[in-house]
């Protein structure tokens, strides 16, 4: 499918966020700033020895391509359903606690949040492993996308993973048209 969105493009998102919460399980996609104290109070349980939090920020580069935005957009009720997904296996993997992940939707300043993952387990090696397979899973599955824009206005669209370089957006003239096949 071809994209016909400019570099100004901005992506379509909730006004408020869509969350999804159990007794061990919070997910939420968000157009809002991201709070990672409530992430660790969620996962926070005297029954845990054990909590971990990773947050991801942007970043002002990219294959050493100074980066000037960012946006991420989604197919929520999709994506939704993944994250719950992935957070109940987790619990049932490495026996966890409890499992909070927050990813944002729409524009992500530089140095501001785009996701949190919070776990909690009785033990630290579970945490451990548990968050950085949140992590690994969130971007390697869920359905979140990226339109990571340079200095001087080139964007891309990528999967939500690192290493892989997008493909161009179209720019605001009528050039290149890019396509999100693979993403």
């Amino acid at each position: 499918m071809a994209t016909t969105e400019s570099s100004s493009y901005t992506p379509d998102v909730p006004s408020d966020p869509l969350t999804r919460i159990t007794d061990n399980i919070y997910i939420e996609l968000t157009p809002n700033a991201l709070d990672s104290l409530a992430c660790t109070r969620f996962v926070r349980s005297p029954s845990a020895g054990a909590t971990v939090l990773f947050i991801g920020t942007t970043r002002d580069s990219f294959n050493d391509l100074p980066v000037s935005s960012l946006a991420y957009t989604s197919y929520a009720p999709l994506a939704m359903a993944t994250l719950y997904s992935i957070a109940s296996s987790l619990i049932a993997k490495h026996q966890l606690t409890k499992v909070a992940i927050v990813h944002k939707l729409g524009e992500c300043p530089i140095g501001e949040e785009s996701i949190v993952i919070a776990v909690s387990a009785p033990h630290r090696q579970a945490a451990w492993r548990a968050g950085e397979e949140a992590l690994e899973e969130t971007k390697k599955r869920a359905e979140i996308w990226k339109l990571e824009r340079f200095e001087g206005g080139e964007g891309v669209w990528r999967a939500n993973r690192d290493g892989v370089m997008g493909v161009k957006v179209e720019d605001e003239s009528g050039g290149k048209e890019a396509t999100k096949e693979g993403l």
